[in-house]
């Protein structure tokens, strides 16, 4: 099948080459059948100039064997207070404008940028989140953060950024895509207002989010330790209904490694994130299409074609006379998620040492062999 391509990572170089650098972050997309990705700008400096893009893309030109792009912070080192370098960022191919990691904190500044940087054709992905309400960030706030004694971070946190982003692009007519979406009323805010049909609104949802629950954190295991937190059954059963039915347009990891160390903490001191670049196909194979809760066309869309498409590149087909962007998936086949196996520099994943069903067993980019297990 066509090889997937996911629209938003962290690959923390420049900064905390510690978690993961562009070259290990790419081989890890590989070992995962992802033949392209979209950086994050939290990185330190943040990605917020033309001179730090252009940083960026020299070290991806030199030391990936895939296409890597990156997004721009919508702020100066994403503060949410004065404009990034918008205009020099797009001149170096810059599309998406976010300061993911955190909500564009001001409203003013969030709608002025809209209206500036969609003349130039860019869009803008919002991570959703009213700080105020969110807290330390731990876990979903209910019966699993009351139980553990941890101050919970209640959706509705998510829930009104979502909607207050939406009618801000709306105003400015501007492309809005959400981020990371975990609760279920999130997804039926998206849905209402994509019903409407008068603002261009695309949204994305991340296997973790589709898997686990809160009650999976079970003694503070902090690789279930995420941002937005994971939330409750029902939720996951919301977000798959929205996938199967479109109001997810992509899926995406939010890939975000951190070092062994950091993971060690408490849960509340521990950081926020868990790898997915090399889980997530595998993954959803096991849980979703070998179940026959969707199919595989579901998957190359999601996966491959609308996230290329969102960032103004062509979908790739499996066809005489094209060029060559494939993987083959061996369904027959098991793969466990060993460190051995792993590529990222970090393992922050709760599926580490765990057997699944699948195995991506080849990458191929023109004529060049980019992954071939042993057959």
């Amino acid at each position: 099948m066509p090889a997937m391509f996911d629209a938003h990572v962290h690959f923390r170089e420049p900064g905390f080459e510690a978690k993961e650098t562009i070259a290990s972050g790419s081989e890890a997309a590989i070992n995962g059948g992802i033949t392209g990705v979209v950086m994050m700008p939290n990185t330190r400096p943040a990605i917020d100039s033309a001179t730090v893009v252009a940083t960026v893309l020299e070290i991806a030109k030199k030391t990936s064997r895939i296409p890597v792009y990156t997004s721009g912070c919508v702020t100066k080192d994403r503060h949410g207070k004065e404009l990034a370098g918008i205009d020099g960022m797009k001149n170096l191919g810059v599309k998406m404008l976010t300061d993911d990691g955190d909500t564009t904190g001001d409203p003013a500044v969030l709608f002025r940028a809209m209206q500036y940087a969609t003349e130039f054709g860019m869009f803008f992905a919002s991570h959703c989140e009213v700080p105020e309400l969110a807290g330390p960030r731990a876990l979903n706030e209910g019966a699993m953060s009351y139980r553990l004694g941890i101050k919970g971070s209640p959706a509705c946190a998510e829930e009104i950024i979502i909607d207050r982003d939406i009618r801000l692009a709306h105003a400015a007519g501007a492309h809005i895509h959400i981020q990371h979406v975990s609760s279920k009323l999130g997804m039926e805010t998206i849905r209402w207002w994509k019903q409407r049909g008068d603002v261009k609104v695309t949204a994305e949802v991340a296997p973790h989010h589709l898997l686990f629950t809160d009650e999976d954190i079970g003694d503070f295991d902090t690789n279930y330790k995420m941002n937005p937190p994971l939330r409750t059954k029902a939720d996951n059963e919301g977000l798959l209904e929205g996938l199967i039915e479109g109001v997810f347009d992509l899926i995406a990891t939010d890939h975000a490694p951190h070092t062994p160390f950091e993971k060690s903490q408490d849960f509340i001191s521990a950081p926020n994130g868990i790898t997915g670049l090399e889980t997530a196909l595998v993954s959803l194979y096991h849980y979703f299409v070998a179940t026959g809760k969707f199919g595989w066309d579901l998957v190359v869309k999601r996966y491959s074609a609308e996230p290329r498409r969102m960032m103004g590149l062509p979908a790739v087909s499996i066809e005489v006379g094209q060029p060559v962007e494939l993987i083959l998936f061996d369904t027959a086949a098991e793969t466990t998620f060993t460190k051995d196996f792993m590529k990222s520099k970090s393992q922050n994943t709760p599926l580490i040492n765990q057997t699944f069903k699948g195995s991506v067993d080849l990458v191929m980019v023109g004529d060049a062999i980019l992954l071939e297990r042993n057959f």
